[in-house]
């Protein structure tokens, strides 16, 4: 299993923000394997390391999967440090333990899932596995088929005039703000952009700001091949 430092993989394992689990472990309130950690990036492998917090044992978050449709103007992430709302401001208690799947950009909208499983969300997010991602996309002026032939994925124009145009991309990886340089290269600029499908699970008709459950059966028919750990 993949390790990654202490501090984050407290976090991951829904006990501590980051920065919480930096100052614990300066603080040398952290014991690994009955060692005494005063190294917040040491690296471990948080669902196998024998992690202790003032003398306790830690335990992963019970297994939770959520499907959330992000609003705009809200940051994928726990902690901003522009001050700026966070899903997780928006989640509430809904998003405790829980950590986003991938990122979508602060004027990005749509399919975000966050999870208690960090083997499942390490998956989902590995390029290797190719899961398909499907956005809705409308930029600026006319994109002809000269402009689609420079573009990768699978594009599809479902409208085009002088003033904007509306396409469906579907990638198969997640780099950061990936449509948005691939429509700025051939010299559209990208003016709203929304994730509708995220492998399986489409966002359906779940308004901004909401949230659903997602259940073990849902992500093996959605993901097949995916690990996704019983508790």
């Amino acid at each position: 299993m993949k390790k990654i430092p202490l501090n984050r993989a407290l976090s991951k394992l829904g006990i501590l923000s980051r920065a919480q689990a930096t100052g614990a472990v300066l603080a040398g309130r952290v014991r690994v394997g009955g060692r005494l950690i005063r190294n917040p990036l040491t690296l471990v492998a948080p669902e196998q390391a024998h992690i202790e917090l003032d003398g306790r044992r830690t335990r992963p978050a019970a297994w939770r999967t959520l499907l959330f449709h992000k609003p705009r103007g809200v940051v994928t992430t726990r902690n901003d440090p522009e001050g700026r709302p966070t899903i997780y401001d928006v989640l509430g208690d809904a998003g405790k333990g829980l950590v986003a799947v991938g990122r979508l950009d602060l004027a990005t909208t749509g399919l975000l899932l966050l999870t208690s499983d960090t083997q499942l969300a390490g998956w989902l997010t590995d390029p290797g596995n190719e899961v398909p991602r499907l956005y809705v996309v409308t930029v600026r002026g006319r994109v002809t088929d000269d402009d689609l032939a420079c573009l990768t994925g699978h594009i599809t124009r479902r409208k085009a005039s002088d003033r904007e145009s509306h396409l469906l991309v579907e990638l198969r990886e997640g780099k950061n703000r990936q449509v948005r340089r691939m429509f700025a290269g051939i010299g559209h600029e990208v003016t709203s952009l929304k994730r509708v499908k995220f492998g399986g699970l489409d966002l359906g008709p779940l308004p901004p700001g909401a949230h659903r459950d997602i259940l073990h059966r849902e992500i093996a028919q959605a993901f097949p091949g995916a690990p996704c750990r019983e508790v």
